[in-house]
Protein backbone atom coordinates (compact mmCIF):
# COMPACT_ATOMS: atom_id res chain seq x y z
CA UNK A 1 0.00 0.00 0.00
CA UNK A 2 3.02 2.31 0.52
CA UNK A 3 4.35 1.54 -2.52
CA UNK A 4 1.56 2.43 -4.36
CA UNK A 5 1.62 5.35 -2.74
CA UNK A 6 5.07 6.43 -3.44
CA UNK A 7 4.65 5.59 -7.16
CA UNK A 8 1.45 7.59 -8.01
CA UNK A 9 2.34 10.47 -5.28
CA UNK A 10 2.12 12.47 -7.85
CA UNK A 11 -1.08 11.42 -10.23
CA UNK A 12 -2.76 12.02 -6.64
CA UNK A 13 -1.30 15.22 -5.64
CA UNK A 14 -2.79 16.72 -9.13
CA UNK A 15 -5.86 15.26 -8.38
CA UNK A 16 -6.59 16.67 -4.84
CA UNK A 17 -5.35 20.05 -6.61
CA UNK A 18 -7.53 20.10 -9.62
CA UNK A 19 -10.50 19.19 -7.22
CA UNK A 20 -9.78 22.13 -4.36
CA UNK A 21 -9.50 25.03 -7.50
CA UNK A 22 -12.80 23.30 -9.09
CA UNK A 23 -15.05 23.84 -6.05
CA UNK A 24 -13.46 27.36 -5.59
CA UNK A 25 -14.81 27.84 -8.81
CA UNK A 26 -18.34 26.41 -7.65
CA UNK A 27 -18.56 28.80 -4.72
CA UNK A 28 -17.46 31.96 -6.39
CA UNK A 29 -19.40 31.42 -9.43
CA UNK A 30 -22.04 29.15 -9.03
CA UNK A 31 -24.04 29.89 -5.62
CA UNK A 32 -23.96 33.55 -6.34
CA UNK A 33 -27.44 35.06 -7.51
CA UNK A 34 -27.26 37.39 -10.75
CA UNK A 35 -28.84 41.28 -9.71
CA UNK A 36 -30.95 42.37 -10.93
CA UNK A 37 -33.17 38.93 -10.96
CA UNK A 38 -34.16 37.64 -14.32
CA UNK A 39 -38.10 38.15 -15.03
CA UNK A 40 -40.23 35.18 -14.79
CA UNK A 41 -41.10 33.50 -18.26
CA UNK A 42 -43.69 30.88 -19.21
CA UNK A 43 -45.52 29.07 -21.73
CA UNK A 44 -48.21 30.28 -23.71
CA UNK A 45 -50.91 28.42 -23.98
CA UNK A 46 -54.17 29.00 -25.82
CA UNK A 47 -56.91 31.27 -24.35
CA UNK A 48 -60.28 29.04 -24.17
CA UNK A 49 -63.19 28.67 -21.74
CA UNK A 50 -64.07 24.86 -21.42
CA UNK A 51 -61.67 22.02 -20.82
CA UNK A 52 -62.92 20.27 -24.35
CA UNK A 53 -62.65 21.70 -27.57
CA UNK A 54 -62.29 20.58 -30.94
CA UNK A 55 -61.02 22.00 -34.78
CA UNK A 56 -58.43 24.45 -36.03
CA UNK A 57 -59.71 27.80 -35.97
CA UNK A 58 -59.50 29.49 -33.28
CA UNK A 59 -62.69 31.35 -32.47
CA UNK A 60 -63.38 35.41 -32.90
CA UNK A 61 -63.52 37.22 -29.58
CA UNK A 62 -67.10 37.97 -30.52
CA UNK A 63 -68.18 34.82 -30.39
CA UNK A 64 -66.74 33.67 -27.13
CA UNK A 65 -69.11 34.08 -24.11
CA UNK A 66 -68.98 37.69 -21.77
CA UNK A 67 -66.96 36.64 -18.52
CA UNK A 68 -68.12 37.77 -15.33
CA UNK A 69 -66.49 40.62 -13.53
CA UNK A 70 -66.36 41.23 -10.14
CA UNK A 71 -65.90 44.54 -9.11
CA UNK A 72 -64.57 45.23 -5.66
CA UNK A 73 -64.99 49.34 -4.45
CA UNK A 74 -62.18 50.98 -3.66
CA UNK A 75 -62.38 52.49 -0.30
CA UNK A 76 -62.32 56.19 -0.78
CA UNK A 77 -59.60 57.94 0.22
CA UNK A 78 -61.63 60.03 3.21
CA UNK A 79 -62.67 56.66 4.33
CA UNK A 80 -58.95 55.80 4.22
CA UNK A 81 -57.82 58.65 5.91
CA UNK A 82 -60.78 58.90 8.79
CA UNK A 83 -59.96 54.70 9.75
CA UNK A 84 -55.86 55.12 9.93
CA UNK A 85 -56.17 58.87 12.17
CA UNK A 86 -58.65 57.03 14.25
CA UNK A 87 -56.34 53.55 14.41
CA UNK A 88 -53.21 55.93 15.52
CA UNK A 89 -55.27 57.77 18.11
CA UNK A 90 -56.48 54.62 19.44
CA UNK A 91 -52.69 53.15 19.25
CA UNK A 92 -51.04 56.51 20.21
CA UNK A 93 -53.66 57.51 23.38
CA UNK A 94 -52.05 56.33 26.43
CA UNK A 95 -53.57 58.38 28.91
CA UNK A 96 -57.22 59.09 29.53
CA UNK A 97 -59.06 62.53 31.07
CA UNK A 98 -61.47 61.51 33.21
CA UNK A 99 -64.62 62.37 33.11
CA UNK A 100 -65.65 66.04 35.01
CA UNK A 101 -67.87 65.56 38.02
CA UNK A 102 -69.86 67.89 39.19
CA UNK A 103 -70.05 69.29 42.29
CA UNK A 104 -73.35 68.54 44.24
CA UNK A 105 -75.40 71.79 45.00
CA UNK A 106 -75.33 73.24 48.10
CA UNK A 107 -78.15 72.88 50.05
CA UNK A 108 -81.09 75.80 50.84
CA UNK A 109 -79.87 76.31 55.08
CA UNK A 110 -83.50 76.81 55.92
CA UNK A 111 -84.34 73.95 54.14
CA UNK A 112 -81.42 72.07 56.70
CA UNK A 113 -82.62 73.62 59.24
CA UNK A 114 -86.71 72.34 58.64
CA UNK A 115 -85.30 68.92 57.91
CA UNK A 116 -83.24 69.23 61.08
CA UNK A 117 -86.00 70.05 63.12
CA UNK A 118 -88.37 67.24 61.73
CA UNK A 119 -86.17 64.67 62.39
CA UNK A 120 -85.81 65.90 65.84
CA UNK A 121 -89.36 65.94 66.28
CA UNK A 122 -89.88 62.21 64.90
CA UNK A 123 -87.36 61.20 66.94
CA UNK A 124 -89.01 62.81 70.06
CA UNK A 125 -91.91 60.86 68.93
CA UNK A 126 -90.66 58.03 69.20
CA UNK A 127 -88.76 58.35 72.33
CA UNK A 128 -92.35 59.44 73.77
CA UNK A 129 -93.77 56.04 72.41
CA UNK A 130 -90.92 54.31 74.28
CA UNK A 131 -91.41 55.51 77.86
CA UNK A 132 -95.08 55.39 77.74
CA UNK A 133 -94.58 51.47 76.43
CA UNK A 134 -92.40 50.95 79.23
CA UNK A 135 -94.47 52.66 82.32
CA UNK A 136 -97.30 50.18 80.99
CA UNK A 137 -95.39 47.67 81.48
CA UNK A 138 -94.09 48.76 84.65
CA UNK A 139 -97.88 49.16 85.67
CA UNK A 140 -98.12 45.78 84.89
CA UNK A 141 -95.69 44.26 86.66
CA UNK A 142 -96.65 46.25 89.45
CA UNK A 143 -100.60 45.20 88.82
CA UNK A 144 -99.42 41.53 88.42
CA UNK A 145 -97.15 41.31 91.89
CA UNK A 146 -100.36 43.25 93.75
CA UNK A 147 -102.23 40.39 92.54
CA UNK A 148 -99.53 37.93 93.56
CA UNK A 149 -99.36 39.28 97.26
CA UNK A 150 -103.14 39.55 97.87
CA UNK A 151 -103.70 35.92 96.65
CA UNK A 152 -100.83 34.72 98.62
CA UNK A 153 -102.26 36.65 101.60
CA UNK A 154 -105.97 35.49 101.05
CA UNK A 155 -103.82 31.65 100.41
CA UNK A 156 -102.50 32.11 104.65
CA UNK A 157 -105.48 33.46 105.73
CA UNK A 158 -107.38 30.27 104.55
CA UNK A 159 -104.56 28.08 105.92
CA UNK A 160 -104.91 29.57 108.89
CA UNK A 161 -108.12 29.58 109.74
CA UNK A 162 -108.45 25.24 108.35
CA UNK A 163 -106.11 25.14 110.59
CA UNK A 164 -107.89 26.68 113.53
CA UNK A 165 -111.02 25.18 112.46
CA UNK A 166 -109.68 21.56 112.44
CA UNK A 167 -107.46 22.15 115.71
CA UNK A 168 -111.13 23.56 117.77
CA UNK A 169 -113.19 20.65 115.96
CA UNK A 170 -110.69 18.13 116.96
CA UNK A 171 -110.59 19.51 120.11
CA UNK A 172 -114.07 19.63 120.85
CA UNK A 173 -114.22 16.00 119.95
CA UNK A 174 -111.74 14.98 122.02
CA UNK A 175 -113.58 16.59 125.27
CA UNK A 176 -116.86 15.03 123.89
CA UNK A 177 -115.34 12.07 123.86
CA UNK A 178 -112.86 11.50 126.74
CA UNK A 179 -112.78 14.95 128.59
CA UNK A 180 -113.68 14.36 132.59
CA UNK A 181 -112.07 18.07 133.35
CA UNK A 182 -113.16 21.70 131.63
CA UNK A 183 -112.67 25.16 132.56
CA UNK A 184 -110.55 28.54 132.47
CA UNK A 185 -108.58 27.57 135.43
CA UNK A 186 -106.04 25.48 137.10
CA UNK A 187 -106.90 21.78 138.53
CA UNK A 188 -108.57 18.39 137.36
CA UNK A 189 -112.20 19.85 137.90
CA UNK A 190 -115.05 20.92 135.52
CA UNK A 191 -115.44 24.13 135.88
CA UNK A 192 -118.70 26.23 136.16
CA UNK A 193 -122.17 25.86 138.50
CA UNK A 194 -124.63 22.99 138.84
CA UNK A 195 -127.53 24.52 137.81
CA UNK A 196 -125.96 25.74 134.84
CA UNK A 197 -126.31 24.86 131.18
CA UNK A 198 -123.90 22.00 129.27
CA UNK A 199 -123.70 23.74 126.12
CA UNK A 200 -122.64 27.50 127.91
CA UNK A 201 -119.05 28.43 127.45
CA UNK A 202 -119.01 30.88 130.86
CA UNK A 203 -117.44 29.37 133.79
CA UNK A 204 -118.37 31.99 136.48
CA UNK A 205 -121.28 34.44 136.97
CA UNK A 206 -125.23 33.22 136.77
CA UNK A 207 -126.60 30.49 135.50
CA UNK A 208 -126.34 31.99 132.09
CA UNK A 209 -127.57 29.91 129.37
CA UNK A 210 -128.08 29.99 125.42
CA UNK A 211 -131.62 31.28 126.01
CA UNK A 212 -134.26 31.51 122.83
CA UNK A 213 -131.28 34.11 121.49
CA UNK A 214 -128.82 31.62 121.62
CA UNK A 215 -126.50 34.12 123.54
CA UNK A 216 -124.84 33.52 127.16
CA UNK A 217 -122.62 36.07 128.82
CA UNK A 218 -119.77 35.27 131.65
CA UNK A 219 -119.27 38.52 133.52
CA UNK A 220 -118.49 37.81 137.66
CA UNK A 221 -121.05 39.30 139.93
CA UNK A 222 -122.83 41.30 137.05
CA UNK A 223 -126.07 40.63 134.72
CA UNK A 224 -126.37 42.14 131.56
CA UNK A 225 -129.42 45.44 131.54
CA UNK A 226 -129.63 44.41 127.25
CA UNK A 227 -128.23 41.77 125.22
CA UNK A 228 -129.20 42.54 121.73
CA UNK A 229 -128.99 39.62 118.95
CA UNK A 230 -126.21 39.73 116.55
CA UNK A 231 -127.80 40.84 112.70
CA UNK A 232 -126.80 38.61 110.10
CA UNK A 233 -128.22 36.95 107.27
CA UNK A 234 -125.39 34.32 105.98
CA UNK A 235 -126.15 30.52 105.87
CA UNK A 236 -123.46 29.96 107.99
CA UNK A 237 -123.65 28.54 111.31
CA UNK A 238 -120.72 28.39 114.23
CA UNK A 239 -120.80 29.98 117.86
CA UNK A 240 -118.47 33.11 118.57
CA UNK A 241 -117.10 33.57 121.81
CA UNK A 242 -116.30 38.06 122.15
CA UNK A 243 -114.11 38.77 124.65
CA UNK A 244 -115.15 41.97 126.54
CA UNK A 245 -114.64 44.67 128.96
CA UNK A 246 -117.10 46.27 130.87
CA UNK A 247 -116.77 49.75 132.77
CA UNK A 248 -118.33 50.32 136.23
CA UNK A 249 -121.19 51.91 133.96
CA UNK A 250 -121.76 48.77 132.43
CA UNK A 251 -121.27 49.41 129.05
CA UNK A 252 -118.84 47.68 126.89
CA UNK A 253 -115.92 49.47 125.90
CA UNK A 254 -113.68 46.98 123.96
CA UNK A 255 -114.65 43.67 122.27
CA UNK A 256 -112.60 41.03 120.94
CA UNK A 257 -114.27 38.24 119.01
CA UNK A 258 -112.72 34.50 118.59
CA UNK A 259 -111.33 33.68 121.32
CA UNK A 260 -111.40 30.21 123.26
CA UNK A 261 -114.81 28.66 123.17
CA UNK A 262 -115.08 29.38 119.14
CA UNK A 263 -116.39 26.90 116.71
CA UNK A 264 -115.70 28.79 113.89
CA UNK A 265 -113.60 31.87 112.14
CA UNK A 266 -115.63 33.11 110.19
CA UNK A 267 -115.14 36.59 109.18
CA UNK A 268 -119.11 37.87 108.96
CA UNK A 269 -119.96 35.82 112.11
CA UNK A 270 -117.17 37.42 113.67
CA UNK A 271 -118.09 41.05 112.61
CA UNK A 272 -121.25 40.66 113.23
CA UNK A 273 -120.82 39.02 116.99
CA UNK A 274 -118.42 41.97 117.13
CA UNK A 275 -121.22 44.86 116.74
CA UNK A 276 -123.66 43.04 118.87
CA UNK A 277 -121.61 42.70 122.03
CA UNK A 278 -120.40 46.64 121.36
CA UNK A 279 -124.44 47.55 121.96
CA UNK A 280 -124.41 45.52 125.01
CA UNK A 281 -125.18 47.42 128.24
CA UNK A 282 -124.47 45.56 131.81
CA UNK A 283 -126.21 47.17 135.03
CA UNK A 284 -124.31 49.45 136.96
CA UNK A 285 -121.68 48.66 139.83
CA UNK A 286 -119.89 51.05 141.72
CA UNK A 287 -117.84 48.56 143.11
CA UNK A 288 -116.53 46.46 140.21
CA UNK A 289 -113.65 47.14 138.82
CA UNK A 290 -112.68 49.91 136.42
CA UNK A 291 -112.80 47.86 133.63
CA UNK A 292 -113.98 44.38 134.32
CA UNK A 293 -113.06 41.47 131.85
CA UNK A 294 -115.83 38.91 130.81
CA UNK A 295 -117.40 37.04 127.61
CA UNK A 296 -120.44 36.70 125.70
CA UNK A 297 -121.00 33.66 123.57
CA UNK A 298 -123.35 33.93 120.29
CA UNK A 299 -124.84 30.73 118.86
CA UNK A 300 -125.33 31.13 115.10
CA UNK A 301 -127.94 28.39 113.71
CA UNK A 302 -129.34 28.13 109.98
CA UNK A 303 -132.58 29.47 109.96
Amino acid sequence: MKKFFIEHRKGLFGTIVFHIILAVVFIIFGFATPLPLPEEEGILINFGVDDDGSGLIEPSAAAQPPLETISVPEASSAEDAASESAEEDILTQDLEEAPEVQAAPEKDPEAERIEREAREAEQKRLDELERQRQEELERQRQEELERQRQEEEQRRINEIQDRTRNALESARNNEENTSKSEGETTGTGNQGREDGAVDATSHTGGPGGLGDEGISFSLEGRTPQSLPPPEYNYQVEGIVVVEVTVDRNGNVTAANPGVKGSSTLNEHLMAAAKKAALAAKFYRKPDAPAFQKGTITYDFRLQ
